[in-house]
């Protein structure tokens, strides 16, 4: 996204009539990104509400449990990212290294009593009222710092010495997330954004190539040799594997969810059962509100909704190409890419987990999946490419009265 940059043509031709007109520079404000944003939140809201409904009442004693919790915070969000596009993106150069280490020592404390378990595990840190996943705010700071040490590096990211101290820097984080967070999707994301950044701002495409045929064909070879050598681990990584390759064998064990999700988007056909009629969605798929919650959308809409929910996030992701392409500056191009590689890693390994394509991750589907942490600093890099967006300049043509 950032290899190449276009001039953009007038908004509006130039006219051919005697008339003067001069030009003028035009702000622009991407509001189809505003409106997308918009979309995503109410679909997450309404699903939010039809998969958690009868658990909620079940557990709680009010219908509505999960769906005030997350309104009352996606709003508060919306609002905090339209306040941050207002805000001049620039400002975080002189914030990298804080950023960077706030991130860094706020999953160290993790590790102490500060730090929470939910759902057997230890990601969650209380810091008096608030309780959030300091590996949320690593990716933000990946994305940022790696954005801004591009730029001040020049040509010497082509370099080996170049790429080895940004593959370090977000290397770093990443191994901070799976070490002290025990996080795994989280570090690989991380490291993602990372080698993504790093191919956007390098010349050469044919070295990046190699080191991914080579990486996938490990994997391939890895995953081959464990399913023809193991039919058991009491490592739950591995067994999540396992699991993966052959899910029947344990329908009635770590399986289980994977196998109801896939039930769950088979029984729902074409058009589905219909929004709040989902059947598997009454305790067969466990927290359907969290991760399998796409599998709740395709029981309930079917295979329509669930093409209509990934046309959604594919107009996302166009609008943060199209802002990376236009951005007045390297850096906001490149933080603007980073945002764009993160969401659409989320959206490709939640999809993949629940039609059983990778094994389950534990990542969470942007703006759908119930979760506060998860909404706000999503919502906060919706807000940092409102702001790129903002200095966008266009010639405009404007006729003098």
């Amino acid at each position: 996204m950032a290899k190449t940059k276009q001039q953009r043509k007038p908004l509006i031709p130039a006219a051919t009539s005697s008339s003067s007109h001069r030009k003028r520079k035009a702000d622009y404000y991407d509001y189809s990104l505003l409106a997308v944003i918009i979309l995503l939140t109410c679909f997450g809201l309404i699903m939010l509400y039809s998969t958690s409904s009868y658990m909620a009442e079940l557990n709680y004693g009010d219908d509505m449990y999960y769906f005030k919790k997350q309104a009352a915070i996606s709003l508060a969000c919306i609002v905090a990212a339209l306040a941050i596009s207002e805000v001049d993106y620039h400002i975080l150069t002189k914030f990298t290294g804080v950023l960077y280490g706030a991130a860094a020592v706020l999953m160290i404390l993790v590790k102490t009593p500060l730090g929470r378990s939910a759902n057997g595990a230890r990601r969650w840190l209380n810091l008096g009222p608030l309780s959030f996943q300091p590996s949320e705010i690593a990716k933000i700071a990946v994305i940022v710092c790696l954005s801004y040490m591009i730029v001040n590096m020049g040509k010497k990211v082509r370099t080996l010495k170049g790429c080895m101290t940004l593959a370090g820097m977000g290397g770093a984080l990443a191994l901070f997330a799976y070490v002290f967070t025990d996080n795994l999707s989280t570090a690989i994301i991380i490291f993602c954004i990372t080698a993504g950044l790093i191919f956007v701002a390098h010349p050469q495409t044919k070295p990046f190539l190699i080191i991914a045929g080579v990486g996938i064909m490990m994997i391939i070879i890895f995953v081959l040799v464990l399913s023809s050598s193991m039919e058991t681990s009491s490592n739950f990584r591995l067994r999540r594997i396992l699991v993966w390759l052959h899910p029947e064998d344990y329908a009635s064990g770590d399986g289980y969810q994977t196998i109801q999700a896939l039930y769950a988007i088979g029984s729902g056909g074409l058009l589905g059962r219909g929004l709040g009629n989902s059947i598997q969605k009454l305790g067969s798929v466990p927290e359907a509100q969290n991760d399998m919650i796409f599998s709740i959308v395709c029981e309930e809409l079917g295979i329509v909704g669930g093409v209509i929910l990934l046309l959604l996030f594919a107009y996302l992701l166009y609008r943060l190409f199209f802002i990376a392409q236009n951005a007045p500056d390297m850096f906001g191009s490149l933080m603007v890419t980073g945002i764009f590689i993160h969401i659409a890693l989320q959206v490709i390994f939640n999809i993949a987990v629940v039609v059983n394509l990778m094994p389950n991750t534990g990542v969470t589907l942007p703006f759908v999946s119930y979760g506060g942490t998860s909404i706000l600093f999503l919502m906060a890099e919706m807000g940092l490419a409102l702001s790129v967006a903002r200095q966008i300049k266009f010639q405009e043509s404007e006729r003098l009265l």
